[in-house]
């Protein structure tokens, strides 16, 4: 199913509702990473995030019945605003699974868009299974975050647009969490260019796919502490993986330091502000972690919803 025509149906489906979102590029950036980089900035997307792209899909694309019940998502954050969100722009209910430790900012703005919210203890409890358990006792059709056609489709919206502005890239980075957005962006840049080199990133706390790249298969990790909250999952994703296997010459890691110190990097010197999680991937195209006869880089920055706390912790370092 995930093919590119799949994928220009949810970019027609989803067009009246989501930003299309600029191509950034930075000399300086690529100074210090020694190649051409074009930032996708996912982090002015409506709700701040690409997660907007799949849950309007998948909204979108669910029957008039379905959508008169409502819907139920599972969330720590960018998800759970995007399904907000595109719930309030489609008139649908929309009650979201939220770990009761998560970013105040991110609660808020989840109830800021009309949503329900259901909090529980993520050391206790499965979000899944409280989903689930949702979704059968009220009739919800559940909007999942990454394993899910529909919502890898809407995500890889984004690559057909950057590859519209610019068709040459020799390769496409993303961030990988549970792997939706790497499917549905490397199955339009493959289509579109057949010779780019795909590579999904990681924090090397949160390895769990290039676990499970080296082996061949879906590898399960303790829970990650990395400062990239929005690849804290544990194992990549039932549909996506597959699609990764296929697409991704390498995946790609960096440490804690490196995410942070590029997220300050393009804060102070290209004045974009992303979350962790969105500068992962333009952290492995500056600490050269690419293949030295990559020159011409695609990134997806894939969000900018980064915790205020955080955010000062993080750029305390420079202004001390």
């Amino acid at each position: 199913m995930l093919n590119l025509e799949f994928i220009r149906e949810a970019g027609e489906r989803i067009r009246p509702f989501v930003h299309r979102t600029p191509v950034v590029t930075s000399r300086t950036f690529d100074e210090a990473a020694g190649r051409r980089v074009f930032f996708k900035c996912e982090n002015l997307q409506r709700a701040g995030a690409f997660k907007m792209r799949g849950a309007t899909n998948k909204i979108r694309a669910l029957s008039p019945e379905e959508r008169a019940r409502g819907v139920v998502a599972f969330s720590s954050g960018n998800h759970a605003q995007a399904v907000a969100l595109a719930s309030r722009d489609a008139g649908v209910r929309a009650v979201i699974v939220m770990p009761s430790d998560a970013p105040r900012t991110k609660l808020a703005a989840t109830r800021g868009y009309g949503a329900e919210v259901v909090t529980y203890d993520r050391q206790l409890e499965d979000r899944e299974e409280v989903a689930r358990r949702v979704s059968e006792r009220e009739g919800l059709s559940v909007v999942p975050p990454y394993d899910d056609y529909h919502v890898a489709a809407g995500q890889g919206t984004c690559a057909l647009e950057l590859f519209e502005e610019v068709p040459d890239l020799d390769a496409l980075l993303t961030p990988c969490g549970g792997g939706g957005l790497f499917a549905g962006a490397s199955v339009a840049a493959k289509a579109l260019r057949p010779g780019v080199r795909c590579f999904p990133v990681e924090s090397e706390l949160s390895d769990d796919t290039r676990q499970s790249f080296i082996k061949g298969e879906r590898v399960t990790i303790p829970p990650p502490a990395t400062v990239a909250d929005g690849m804290r999952t544990q194992t990549p994703g039932a549909l996506t993986f597959p699609v990764l296997r296929a697409n991704a010459e390498d995946v790609l890691t960096v440490s804690e330091d490196e995410i942070v110190e590029t997220l300050r990097f393009l804060l102070f010197r290209l004045k974009i502000l992303v979350e962790p999680t969105g500068a992962v991937a333009a952290a492995a195209a500056l600490f050269g972690k690419l293949p030295p006869d990559v020159g011409r880089v695609g990134v997806v920055l894939s969000g900018g919803n980064v915790d205020p706390e955080a955010l000062a912790r993080f750029v305390a370092p420079t202004m001390a």
